[in-house]
């Protein structure tokens, strides 16, 4: 699975990451042009006649040099460049709070075949946060630039021996392009031999051929907890010394694997791993998260950083370059991380809040770095339903339960339900809150249920038929149109309906308020929706879905709450304890082997 072989002389930290369909094509994000100066995508190649001028203080070329230094202790540094034709080449090195330096500002000539190299490990030392760029300016007609390589000849920490492992379910088309793109990627990426592809199958439909650089592997539907935890298992199986998560659409670029490896084969940590950023489906230049900190909710980091910005992606790389809080985590559509760190496994959660939980039980040093991130075709508004709320209490209630680092004691614990509770209530949404109910008595059940109920078959068919207004439909005819009565931005109108929790305590209510139409990414703005009897969610699908005032609903429903709250606060000892025996004992290899029905690692490499 993996070869034997020495190291090579140089290796390579960061190279260029062009534009690219179906990740961004958003070319400031990647370069900055100016005069006579354009970019051609077949082959990715940089076109500059005299005067023309490509810069590299961009979000996805720009290099971190403050966390290469920091977490990696690195002292040799190069930048070799590929092109044809004679340029001024300036290196800078801007530290954060400082004047830029300027590291190389000198003639040079590029020939085909003949690369460049910049000796520049003459870097400024400094705890300063600071990162490194290169700008090119063309001295004579028929420029060209090929490709940009930060290098080192030190020495590495180790030689990572990296399975990536993607978890697919019935999504057979997108898995077959991502496994088409590995391989082409392992085609001619020098890293071939410590790298490797496991794809895990829970739909056991993707008919993926197994190669000499791909495995795939079939598995019982458990979610994404079931088929990472197989991952896991599996890469370790094969002598992985990293294991390598990410969706199933491998949306990133592929070069972004090899400065994952890059950064983990020189981390002085051990612990060191690896999260990728997110982008934003709607706007491909638009950080959705950098990582993220998880303190009773997820909180995204960098949200709505413009790519495009060199300040704004500057100030994002100097911000993420301090070693991260002790409740940082990040998402499994990209997490590089070492296996002998993972003390805890995949707990089964089967979907949500598994990645938050992974991150926060095991003492990973994490990192992020520029262009190591995935993009996401989804609407991440839209995919909000009963389900994934459900999903998402019952997850965020169990870190604060299960692991110690996280404890909130009983009222902190009890305020995650009440916020989920209250939420959806002011917005009409019952269903969403009879789903909550249900994650609430579900973690009063404790783990036993979690592990009996693993791949979550009962729940998501009972959860299923809860849907009957929150369910998105074809909207045939024109949209609803708003009525206001109220003004949700008057203060005085916010108040009445504070005091009326937004018209519930109000008699006939349901007559006389306002008729909203919101788009679905206002889901969750509260602000919006006071004084609303009515409304109606809008998504870039051309669906819709209406929810109106019920007090009879929230009456039904919030007794149910009030018992399940009363239960809580009676029993938090009792349900804690158990809660972080339970987490103890289902966080395992063990556990896995036993649900996946796998032969014992111990006896299969007795045997």
């Amino acid at each position: 699975m993996f070869a034997d072989v020495p190291p090579p002389r140089t290796i390579t930290l960061q190279s260029l990451l062009w534009p690219e369909h179906g990740i961004s094509t958003e070319r400031d994000v990647y370069m900055r042009l100016h005069g006579d100066a354009v970019w051609s995508d077949q082959p990715n190649e940089i076109w500059l006649e005299e005067g023309g001028v490509a810069e590299f203080n961009t979000a996805f070329n720009m290099f971190n040099l403050g966390k290469w230094q920091r977490h990696c202790a690195l002292e040799d540094l190069r930048l070799v460049l590929e092109g044809a034709g004679r340029f001024e080449l300036v290196v800078f090195q801007a530290i954060d709070g400082r004047s830029w330096e300027r590291l190389v500002n000198r003639i040079v000539t590029l020939e085909q075949g003949v690369p460049v190299e910049a000796d520049l490990s003459h870097f400024a030392r400094t705890d300063l946060n600071c990162v490194c760029f290169f700008s090119l300016r063309a001295l004579e007609d028929g420029g060209r630039l090929w490709n940009a390589s930060w290098i080192s000849a030190q020495a590495p920490q180790r030689l990572p021996r990296l399975a990536a492992s993607i978890t697919t379910f019935k999504r057979e088309a997108a898995v077959r392009v991502s496994v088409a793109r590995f391989e082409a990627f392992m085609a001619q990426t020098p890293l071939a031999p410590w790298l490797h592809l496991l794809v895990v199958d829970n739909g056991q439909s993707a008919g993926i051929e197994p190669s000499a650089h791909v495995t795939p592997v079939l598995n019982e539907n458990l979610g994404g907890s079931g088929g990472f935890a197989r991952g896991l298992i599996e890469a370790e199986r094969r002598g992985a010394t990293h294991c390598l998560f990410m969706d199933d659409d491998a949306s990133i670029h592929m070069p972004a694997i090899e400065r994952t490896w890059a950064f983990l084969a020189y981390a002085t940590d051990p612990a060191t791993a690896v999260a990728g950023g997110l982008l934003s489906s709607r706007h491909r230049w638009a950080i959705w998260e950098n990582g993220a900190l998880f303190n009773q909710f997820c909180q995204p980091q960098y949200m709505g950083t413009d790519l495009r910005d060199a300040g704004q992606s500057m100030q994002m790389e100097y911000r993420s370059t301090a070693r991260t809080a002790p409740n940082f985590y990040g998402g499994w559509w990209f997490f590089a991380f070492p296996i002998a760190h993972a003390a805890h496994r995949p707990f089964p959660f089967f979907v949500r809040g598994d990645d938050v939980s992974f991150s926060l039980a095991n003492d990973f040093n994490i990192v992020t770095l520029p262009g190591v991130v995935s993009s996401q075709d989804e609407d991440f508004s839209a995919k909000e339903s009963p389900l994934t709320v459900y999903l998402d209490l019952r997850s965020h209630m169990v870190h604060h339960l299960a692991l110690p680092a996280m404890d909130l004691g009983t009222r902190g614990t009890l305020k995650i339900p009440v916020f989920f509770f209250l939420r959806s209530l002011l917005q009409c949404q019952y269903e969403t809150i009879m789903a909550q109910n249900l994650a609430f008595e579900d973690v009063l059940r404790g783990p036993a249920f979690f592990a009996e109920n693993a791949d979550m078959a009962q729940r998501r068919a009972e959860i299923g038929k809860l849907r009957k207004d929150e369910m998105w439909k074809k909207l045939t005819g024109p949209a609803p149109v708003a009525r206001y009565r109220f003004n949700p931005h008057d203060h005085r109108t916010r108040l009445l309906m504070k005091i009326s929790i937004n018209g519930h305590l109000l008699p006939f209510f349901r007559s006389y308020g306002n008729r909203l139409v919101l788009q679905a990414d206002q889901r969750g703005h509260i602000r919006e929706t006071w004084g609303a009897a009515e409304i109606t969610y809008l998504n870039t699908s051309g669906q819709y879905f209406t929810v109106r005032h019920s007090k009879r609903a929230a009456l039904r429903e919030g007794w149910r709450f009030l018992r399940n709250a009363l239960t809580f606060l009676r029993h938090y000892p009792q349900i804690k304890a158990a809660w972080r025996k339970g987490y103890e004992d289902l966080a395992t290899t063990g556990f896995w082997e036993k649900r996946l029905d796998l032969e014992p690692q111990a006896q299969q490499a007795a045997e």
